[in-house]
């Protein structure tokens, strides 16, 4: 209490020229802040200078800070503020989730090895789905060539389908035909996948076209530009006895084998599929 101060600390007020505001064209000066270690007292008022109003342009202070020796300088080269986000980065909206885009996936191209097969050629499909009860392929394909014998249309049919008419072409169609009219150089297919019944008749049963089980050939070409078909073919006496041989020769590759007397709807094409009875192939 002896070395009380003779007057009370509290600061004198500040003159009024020290808070006018700052002029706009005059730059701030920059503040110089001396951090020293000891019983000196700072020689000026450590009280900050007013911040400018918002009208007046704001322009960046530098700082500079004196460290007493003995202690440890922290010198940050920039402002540690974050760069903006560019304009054009694209922002999703809050509640919804990223878009996928699903890209179309071309057929498989598989020539001359399909279904496990060599001498099968044509294309991988994607699984067909109707949505009607029964209708459909899980792994289609579609066939456009049998042992180099092109098909009129390609076929989109199953693999067990595709295998059953390379072992026809193979054991019955090649060898009953031989050298007849050059040979045989393609199969006009008239029929193969199809979501209907059979023979297209109201109420009737779903046809094994409708499950990528069978195909419908209507005539043979031959490598001198002609043609057997069922339809002209079927009645007369050379080419009619090929045409039976082949109808005979299906019964057996395949579960079920129609022709021209079966019915009205098959006087002029052949029929296959590979649907099973439990008595043997049906052939007629």
């Amino acid at each position: 209490m002896a070395n009380a101060p003779d007057r009370s600390p509290r600061p004198e007020f500040r003159p009024a020229a020290a808070d006018a505001p700052i002029a706009p064209e005059e730059a701030p000066s920059p503040v110089r802040i001396a951090v020293v270690a000891g019983p000196n007292a700072p020689a000026a008022s450590a009280r900050p200078s007013l911040r400018p109003t918002p009208s007046q342009p704001q322009r960046p202070v530098a700082a500079v800070i004196a460290i007493a020796p003995g202690t440890s300088a922290l010198a940050v080269p920039r402002s540690l503020r974050p760069d903006l986000r560019p304009a054009d980065l694209a922002r999703p909206r809050a509640g919804t989730a990223p878009r996928t885009t699903t890209a179309s996936v071309a057929p498989t191209v598989q020539r001359g090895r399909l279904c496990g097969q060599r001498g099968l050629a044509g294309d991988r499909l994607a699984p067909i789905y109707t949505g009607t009860g029964g209708c459909g392929i899980v792994e289609p394909i579609l066939l456009r060539e049998v042992d180099g014998i092109a098909l009129s249309s390609p076929a989109t049919i199953n693999c067990d389908t595709a295998r059953a008419l390379q072992q026809w072409v193979r054991q019955s169609l090649v060898p009953e035909v031989g050298r007849y009219g050059g040979g045989v150089r393609s199969l006009r297919v008239v029929a193969s996948y199809a979501c209907r019944t059979r023979n297209n008749q109201p109420g009737a049963r779903l046809s094994e076209h409708a499950r990528g089980n069978a195909i419908d050939i209507a005539g043979i070409g031959l490598a001198d530009g002609t043609e057997l078909t069922v339809l002209t073919d079927w009645r007369t006496r050379r080419e009619g006895g090929i045409l039976r041989d082949l109808h005979r020769g299906a019964c057996g590759p395949f579960g079920t084998v129609l022709g021209p007397e079966s019915d009205r709807f098959h006087r002029d094409h052949f029929h296959f599929d590979v649907a099973r009875h439990r008595g043997g192939p049906f052939c007629r």
